[in-house]
């Protein structure tokens, strides 16, 4: 494959002006390129499975807003759904009809979602599920998964992935000893662990919160009958089982990772394919819980711009496409083309690594062992992998700037597409090695 960048000035430049007025340069972590040994470019525009830096250098997108662009960047059908939106206008701060019926359709294709709540991004649904929670069960306690990442909100940042695995970052200063008490993180996949933990802080957990697939210490799998697990402790013990679908959510399958492991949480945390590509969140569930929430009931959540009818029409479109027949055949199909080709490579390959991937996610570990928890994927050689990320990009392909990512497949990558990136992936295997 020809490498198509041909310079990076205006990206440097524009860079250089973004470390003045924002910290570190970007306005979240993982963009910054840090652990990839980098500055990052700076995108000029985006259509299809493809982004533009300002240098006018073309990528095939495998970040696609880190999962919300399902259908690739300028989907016809939802620049239409947003541009009539405009005509309407930008925003209320009152009820809308795109909202009732957004909300409509994840009920009907999340059943155990009786009612949601509409918020602005994946950490207020999280937060806000949390908070939940803990009122319904009268418990203050949680317990996460390490590695598993639930946005920022200071119950989270406890042995979390996403920003702060790829940042090498435990917790986070500014967060109260007395609460990260109430958070309990245990490795993922060992339903023991659990169990001891139900058992040592008994009637004291309210919720068991996960990422059903984890995607934020880059992908890993549930093992066979882990999240059915889950399901019976939180039962047993009574505390809800919360789902954090936020990645997951109308991407491994329509009705997200529940519908495909066949188990229903009390609560879901929702985010990226509901929005369109515009700043969205949601959370739901059962009907008894969520009928707790203000002004219903007594806990309080709010947000001036929850239920935005620009996000909620570009989300309501993207979700009818998703409902067409065989949308997720052919989502598996391009992954899969992509899944084969990099483990027909790991076969040949000098640089062990390691391909986990589910429908429409896909991670590479530089490692030789296989990856089943957060401990195991950060075994992985990270140095290797920067090696990798810049070679790639050079070649055209921008694959997630950390080890501890997930990639994400489109609609719209093309045969092509995933043929030119195997390409890039086998020179940039032997340039990382070097």
């Amino acid at each position: 494959m020809t490498p198509t960048l041909l310079s990076a000035t205006k990206s440097q430049q524009a860079f250089g002006r973004a470390v003045k007025v924002l910290p570190g340069g970007v306005n979240s972590p993982a963009r910054a390129c840090k652990s990839v040994g980098t500055e990052p470019v700076v995108i000029d525009r985006a259509d299809g499975a493809y982004m533009w830096d300002v240098d006018a250098n073309r990528y095939i997108d495998y970040v696609g807003s880190w999962g919300a662009m399902i259908l690739g960047h300028r989907h016809p059908r939802v620049l239409e759904a947003i541009e009539d939106g405009l005509l309407s206008g930008t925003s209320f701060g009152a009820p809308c009809l795109p909202e009732i019926e957004l909300a409509e359709l994840v009920c009907k294709l999340m059943p155990s979602i009786e009612m949601v709540r509409m918020v602005n991004s994946g950490t207020e649904a999280t937060m806000s599920a949390i908070r939940l929670a803990r009122a319904f069960t009268k418990r203050s306690m949680i317990l996460k998964f390490d590695g598993c990442y639930h946005g920022h909100a200071d119950s989270f940042l406890v042995k979390a992935g996403s920003g702060l695995a790829t940042l090498g970052i435990a917790s986070s200063p500014g967060v109260p000893e007395e609460l990260s008490k109430l958070t309990l993180s245990v490795a993922y996949n060992n339903l023991e662990l659990v169990e001891q933990l139900f058992q040592k802080h008994d009637g004291q957990i309210a919720a068991v919160i996960v990422e059903p697939v984890v995607g934020n210490a880059g992908l890993i799998l549930p093992a066979d009958g882990y999240l059915e697990g889950l399901r019976d402790l939180c039962t047993k013990y009574g505390a809800l089982l919360i789902f954090d679908e936020v990645m997951t959510g109308f991407r491994v399958a329509l009705g997200g990772a529940q519908d495909r492991w066949k188990i229903k949480p009390d609560l879901t945390c929702l985010g990226k394919i509901i929005g369109g590509g515009l700043p969205v969140g949601a959370y739901g569930g059962r009907r008894d819980i969520m009928e707790m929430v203000a002004p219903q009931g007594q806990v309080y959540q709010a947000g001036t711009l929850s239920g935005n009818p620009l996000a909620m029409s570009a989300g309501l479109a993207q979700l009818k496409l998703l409902q067409i027949p065989q949308t997720y055949e052919q989502l598996d199909q391009r992954t899969n083309r992509l899944v084969e080709g990099l483990n027909e490579l790991a076969r040949r390959c000098p640089v062990p690594f390691q391909v986990s991937s589910v429908t429409g996610m896909v991670t590479v570990f530089f490692s030789k062992s296989k990856v089943t928890d957060f401990a195991t994927a950060q075994l992985a050689d990270t140095a290797v992998f920067s090696r990798f990320w810049q070679s790639m990009l050079a070649k055209g392909v921008y694959w997630p700037p950390s080890q501890f990512e997930s990639a994400f497949v489109s609609l719209v990558h093309s045969r092509k597409d995933i043929d030119d990136t195997l390409s890039a992936f086998e020179e940039s295997l032997e340039e990382a090695a070097s």
